[in-house]
């Protein structure tokens, strides 16, 4: 039997029109009351009625981009994009906006919520932009793997998508229990085909669109490239091991490895290091801890570029040379990976195409994908930060 707004107040001791107040946001109530109320919303998994949240959250002017680290590149590219889309910008060739003087007015009010990688933090967020009827939220990175935090999250996104409010995750797979299930891949549908009106409206009601990267794909290229130069040693920096993206690409190496024949599973643990984030001090430490552990290691994996900028700094105060000791690869092909030095071979995600997509998958001008689902295509960028091993190696 569906919760109903009585249910509600009877677990907060509260009247049913102090529950639509708080709900509603359109009452002045006391803290301790709001706080019981939104508790007890939680602890019954209340949806609100569809229909009347539809219109309210139609209404609303507010778009929510959480990120995981508004100081990281590769959350500034795509929340740089969503606004954009709202904006009705278009990106250029390299990938940045128009130019903004004299250009269209914003549809919609772009808040970016960094969440500084917390699970709590990212469920606080989306009870606030809930209570502040959002009209979309775009959810970008990796999910923390957690099942109570999953269920949490499952749990808000689809009171959320109930309400009115169109969400969409950017660069993190599909979350069960949402409209689409985990590892679904393009083209897979949980559901009827939507109708025209649904594609008018950006998606059913309740459902959650996903705009994923291929990390396993991407990484698995990465790998590919390496041995195919000669290298048999080669070392892992990874991110943090509860993130997805962290997983996608850790399993797109290894399938690598094992497709040339390459380590056993115990080897390969062995050239695996969790540097604990995704910032250069987790790549410098990280390449340390990896040479100290495999010293016979000849070309570098790293959880992205910039992780990959800290393993070349270890490399060289370790007096070793990138390529001609070690070869480095990042990922996600981040504006300033071109210009380090030596220039990083990494991965190529579409970071601003994606962000966009998201953007215009949120604002409803976009049909939804097949499914719910669409994965965007990696390349892979070959620059002078890899070689073959040096000769007897």
């Amino acid at each position: 039997m569906a919760v109903t707004l009585a249910d509600v107040a009877a677990r907060a001791g509260v009247s049913s029109a102090t529950v639509s107040r708080v709900l509603n946001s359109n009452y002045p109530v006391a803290d301790t009351t709001r706080n019981r109320v939104l508790r007890a919303v939680d602890e019954l998994e209340y949806v609100v009625n569809g229909p009347a949240s539809a219109l309210a959250a139609a209404s609303s002017d507010l778009l929510g981009i959480l990120v995981n680290d508004i100081a990281d590149p590769f959350f500034g590219i795509i929340a740089g994009a969503v606004q954009g889309a709202l904006e009705g910008r278009q990106c250029t060739a390299q990938g940045g906006p128009e130019g903004l003087q004299g250009g269209p007015v914003p549809q919609k009010l772009a808040v970016v919520c960094n969440t500084g990688g917390s699970p709590e933090r990212e469920l606080t967020y989306l009870t606030l932009l809930q209570r502040q009827r959002a009209a979309a939220i775009v959810l970008t990175g990796g999910a923390v793997e957690d099942p109570e935090h999953s269920a949490a999250l499952a749990t808000r996104l689809r009171r959320l998508a109930a309400g009115g409010t169109r969400i969409v995750l950017c660069g993190r797979p599909p979350l069960e229990g949402t409209g689409t299930e985990q590892g679904a891949g393009p083209g897979t549908s949980q559901r009827a085909p939507h109708s025209a009106a649904e594609h008018a409206q950006g998606g059913a009601s309740g459902t959650v669109l996903t705009v994923a990267f291929d990390n396993r794909g991407g990484a698995h290229a990465l790998t590919a490239h390496l041995l195919t130069l000669g290298h048999r040693h080669v070392g892992y920096v990874a991110g943090p091991p509860e993130r997805t993206t962290t997983r996608h690409r850790l399993e797109g190496h290894r399938a690598a490895l094992a497709a040339h024949g390459g380590l056993d599973t115990e080897q390969a643990e062995r050239l695996t290091v969790h540097g604990g984030g995704y910032d250069r001090s987790c790549g410098y430490e990280g390449a340390r801890e990896l040479l100290r552990r495999a010293p016979e290691t000849t070309a570098v994996l790293a959880a992205n570029d910039t992780v990959a900028l800290g393993v070349c700094a270890a490399l060289r105060d370790m007096g070793l040379r990138v390529p001609q000791d070690v070869s480095v690869a990042g990922f996600d092909d981040l504006p300033f990976s071109a210009d380090a030095s030596p220039s990083l071979t990494t991965v190529r995600l579409p970071l601003h195409e994606a962000g966009a997509r998201a953007g215009r998958l949120a604002l409803g001008t976009l049909p939804p994908p097949p499914g719910g689902v669409t994965t965007v295509s990696h390349e892979l960028v070959v620059r002078a930060s890899t070689a073959p091993p040096r000769t007897g190696d």
